[in-house]
């Protein structure tokens, strides 16, 4: 069970994750962090957060795990605020649909080594409406969550991120950061619903 899930960037994917996980009873407390201060209170209003900061530094401090669920030009500054405030065996992961780029923006700020608790992810799901209010339990059911670990990264945070997603109701996959940016290059021109169900197809044949 995650003792505290921060998830940065509370919108439909985080939100969704957390309503996920609250409903099926793995995670007692979630805190969220963003930019809008109103949206986080409507986030707690909602019961998708238990409560929120707007600085991550702050939010960051006793998760067990962090997500970031925001867009790739900010995976930068969010790792920067985060680094040294992190417990010792935080799982770091994130929602970001090109692993490359994340793991390009975490390399440029942990120079000394990435965190064996970082393991990169991308949840293959979503709805044309956006933001917390469009967040719902079940958006992961059945869904494609494709993990790409790295060498850095510990067994016990795979497994944890594994778990995370599992308990929300996906598949979860796992395939190399580059084998994935070449799949979701190969769908990014198509209409979302028809690209998930191309992926899917995709990582099955691969299973194969």
């Amino acid at each position: 069970m995650i003792q505290q899930l921060t998830i940065i960037g509370v919108g439909l994917i985080g939100g969704s994750l957390a309503r996920a996980l609250k409903q099926a009873g793995y995670c007692q407390a979630v805190v969220g962090c963003g930019r809008t201060e109103s949206e986080l209170q409507r986030a707690v209003e909602l019961g998708v957060i238990d409560r929120y900061s707007t600085d991550i530094s702050e939010a960051v401090q006793g998760a067990d795990i962090v997500l970031l669920a925001v867009p790739l030009g900010a995976m930068k500054s969010c790792f920067k605020a985060m680094q040294g405030h992190l417990n010792a065996d935080a799982v770091i992961t994130d929602a970001g649909s090109s692993k490359a780029s994340v793991v390009a923006a975490a390399k440029a700020i942990f120079v000394d080594g990435l965190p064996a608790g970082f393991v990169p992810g991308h949840p293959i799901a979503g709805v044309e409406q956006s933001g917390v209010e469009a967040s719902f339990a079940e958006l992961y059911q059945g869904r494609r969550v494709i993990l790409t670990p790295l060498d850095s990264s510990s067994d016990a945070a795979i497994e944890t991120v594994r778990a995370m997603w599992q308990q929300a109701g996906a598949i979860v996959d796992e395939m190399a950061v580059e084998h994935h940016d070449e799949v979701l290059a190969a769908t990014s021109h198509l209409p979302h619903m028809l690209a998930y169900g191309l992926v899917d197809t995709l990582v099955s044949l691969d299973e194969s």
